[in-house]
């Protein structure tokens, strides 16, 4: 995310002396600066200065990341899974978003997981690619090394890779923080298209840097009530050697001899940022417009689009739904978040739904869904889709959920 920012105590130059307030005539100890940037000191980066060495390790031990092996998709097949299945009312309270993913969906570019929290994550970070969680229900409070956000229902909450945080779920039994976590294995930013040559919006983006909330901060232990130099578990996902049906992702747990909120200062560009998804401005047409009129990130080998609440074609003779199509180079991914799903309906398809149309399959509106669709002037549907260009295969949490009858749900006898 190329827009600089600036938080808290910093030097005025970079790479120079920065030091904790002198006590009695005594010169101040340094910070610890500490570069944070992607792609080996050749894209975006942010200096950090810390009250402790960063490196400090004190203890270790193997994090059990659990069962993220996947299987083919093989016969291959359209699935609908069924992901609030997955997390019964009474486990809610001791699961958390971090440790208590559930895998639906993954390759070795991007893995989807679901979770339904309501009990705080460990302090946390990904050392295999950047994570994009979208908040489907219920409120949490986010605090990482860079600030805070309060997040909500529609929140995308995107975290560079690296990224040390964690999840404190806002209580509440009517609705408990419910997230689809996308999990790359590269970064995600918004769609080149949308951008600059240096990274402003352009103008036919369909958001911008005013819809961006960026963290609060600075965030020190003292201001969550904790104690600075109490010694901090981080849970870091990473990959090492191991099967290939896992993608060789493993788990580590450091034990660090301070309070992971130590960072007095910092700037640059990158860091967290959140991005509602009700800020979006859908493009619309005369007839239909493609899925990349819906685009809102990118990945590396991976896409992530929104369908929001929306006008739609106005063209005399339109039929506002989509048309079948086969994606021949990828998979897609819809997550039904809220509305009236227009193309779905008689499919079993609900909200909390989640469909996969694999490559190699066409797909598109139900039986009979095209003529009802004639006529109508807007839709009221919130979606998020995933589009990869690498096959995606199941996860345990995605076989758990597969409704197991969804690939006939487009059969229909003529008389």
């Amino acid at each position: 995310m190329a827009h600089y920012q600036a938080m808290g105590s910093i030097p005025p130059k970079r790479h120079t002396q920065h030091r904790r307030p002198a006590k009695r005539g005594q010169v101040g100890e340094l910070y610890s600066e500490e570069l944070m940037g992607e792609e080996g000191f050749s894209s975006d980066s942010s200096l950090l200065y810390h009250r402790n060495i960063p490196s400090a390790v004190a203890e270790y031990r193997v994090w059990n990341v659990g069962d993220l092996s996947t299987t083919p998709n093989h016969p291959l097949l359209p699935l609908h899974l069924k992901p609030h299945d997955l997390f019964p009312a009474k486990v809610v309270k001791d699961t958390d978003v971090v440790t208590g993913r559930r895998l639906l969906l993954g390759n070795g570019d991007v893995r989807l997981s679901y979770a339904v929290a309501g009990a705080p994550s460990p302090w946390y970070r990904n050392g295999i690619g950047d994570e994009c969680v979208y908040v489907e229900r219920g409120r949490a409070r986010v605090e990482t090394v860079f600030g805070s956000f309060e997040v909500g229902e529609g929140d995308y909450v995107v975290i560079p890779r690296a990224t040390t945080h964690r999840w404190i779920p806002k209580q509440s039994a009517k609705d408990p923080l419910r997230t689809i976590c996308i999990e790359a294995s590269s970064h995600i930013a918004p769609p080149k298209r949308y951008l600059s040559k240096y990274g402003q919006f352009l103008e036919h983006s369909p958001y911008c840097e005013r819809d961006l909330r960026v963290p609060q901060g600075p965030l020190l232990a003292e201001d969550v009530g904790e104690d600075p130099d109490a010694y901090t578990e981080v849970y870091i996902k990473h990959r090492a050697g191991g099967p290939a049906s896992s993608g060789g992702i493993v788990g580590t747990v450091h034990v660090v001899p301070f309070h992971p909120l130590d960072v007095v200062g910092w700037d640059g560009c990158l860091y967290p940022y959140v991005f509602n998804v009700s800020d979006y401005e859908p493009i619309t047409g005369r007839i239909h417009q493609p899925p990349p009129a819906h685009q809102v990130f990118e990945g590396w080998n991976f896409v992530i689009c929104n369908f929001v609440p929306r006008k739609v074609d106005y063209h005399p003779l339109a039929i506002p739904v989509p048309y079948y199509h086969s994606n021949v180079d990828s998979d897609e991914v819809m997550f039904y978040v809220d509305g009236d799903y227009e193309a779905r309906k008689g499919s079993g398809i609900a909200k909390g739904s989640i469909s996969l149309h694999p490559g190699g399959h066409a797909h598109g509106p139900q039986p009979g869904a095209a003529e009802a669709s004639i006529g109508k002037e807007s839709f009221d549907e919130l979606a998020v889709m995933v589009d990869t260009f690498r096959p995606l295969e199941i996860g345990e949490g995605g076989r758990a959920c597969d409704d197991g009858v969804y690939a006939g749900s487009w059969n229909r006898h003529r008389a």
